[in-house]
């Protein structure tokens, strides 16, 4: 069962991270052709790729901490230094700007945290209403 469920985080997690990669070329009129997007995707998927691999997520793959919150950081921060070595999103001489940073922090956090969270909410109630039954 924990196989299972470290695949399927794993496709989770990808999946949220490309739909993030497609608002934001949508929220900037970018084209959503799948060159587009995986440029703009790519950063974070390799990101996430050595979080998960330096937690060992697929050992724990529903844990907020340490597995969330390390393949989140990792994302995060690979995504945003593998954009400023490859050129992208300079805006104006700034190839780095602090509200891209802290948009994509924040919605990355919703993306990576909330869905687990969310899952080990319905988790524990379910547990809970199964105990009470006889």
């Amino acid at each position: 069962m924990t196989r299972t469920r470290g695949w399927l985080a794993a496709v989770v997690d990808i999946v949220l991270i490309v739909a993030f990669a497609l608002i934001g070329r949508s929220s900037h009129a970018e084209a959503a052709s799948p060159i587009g997007l995986w440029t703009t995707a790519y950063p974070f998927l390799a990101g996430w790729a050595v979080g998960w691999l330096v937690v060992r997520g697929w050992a724990r793959p529903m844990r907020l901490w340490p597995t969330g919150v390390v393949v989140w950081v990792a994302t995060v921060a690979i995504g945003m230094l593998l954009r400023v070595l490859t050129g992208q999103g300079d805006v104006a001489g700034d190839p780095l700007p602090l509200s891209f940073v802290i948009v994509a922090t924040i919605s990355l956090a919703v993306f990576l945290l909330g869905w687990r969270a969310v899952v080990r909410l319905v988790a524990a109630r379910s547990g809970r209403r199964g105990r009470g039954r006889v």
